[in-house]
């Protein structure tokens, strides 16, 4: 019984050990982790009155970028694909968004209305942004562009099928007469 109580005992006392030896690992980590976060601070700190206002300029393009980006892709839907930015390094150096893009492919319908419901989400997506660019106002340009095309093409169809309707009608109308006649001549 000693032997099953000394093995109890040194498992626990085992358990109790790597316990402190975790404890012990974290606070170094905790320090660790607290002394980058004071050398980033000193980083902070040893930047001048003019590097800090260009992060601070840095920082507020990255918001704005990342925000446009996103306005795009939100209001793309499935046209848009994922966003690609490009980076400045700032003095304290980190990495900034300075500029980006989001690749919307636009796809023409089978028919007109298709392709003009496509050229609409195209340029929703192309005018979302609080702010657009002379790119996203160039692109939206061009989708309209292709809608009105594709409004054209409907109208063209809806007057070919008038047009086909009237031609039936005036047909149906002209053989109900010349039938009228047959059957007067046929009495």
């Amino acid at each position: 019984m000693q032997i099953g109580s000394n093995n109890s005992y040194n498992t626990i006392g085992a358990n109790v050990y790597q316990q402190s030896q975790n404890t012990n690992k974290e606070d170094k980590k905790e320090s660790s982790t607290q002394k980058d976060s004071k050398s980033s601070n000193n980083n902070l700190l040893k930047l001048d009155a003019s590097e800090q206002q260009q992060v601070n300029k840095l920082q507020a393009r990255d918001s704005e970028v990342r925000a446009h980006e996103a306005a795009h892709k939100a209001a793309g839907g499935g046209l848009a694909g994922s966003a690609s930015f490009s980076y400045q390094k700032g003095p304290d150096g980190k990495m900034y968004a300075i500029g980006g893009e989001v690749p919307i492919s636009f796809k023409e319908g089978s028919t007109p209305q298709e392709t003009i419901t496509n050229a609409r989400q195209v340029v929703a997506a192309a005018m979302a942004p609080a702010n657009p660019s002379p790119q996203d106002y160039s692109v939206a340009s061009s989708a309209r562009m292709v809608e009105m095309q594709a409004q054209q093409e409907l109208v063209k169809e809806l007057q070919d099928k008038l047009n086909a309707k009237d031609a039936y009608s005036s047909n149906q109308a002209s053989n109900s007469q010349n039938n009228t006649q047959n059957l007067d001549i046929a009495i």
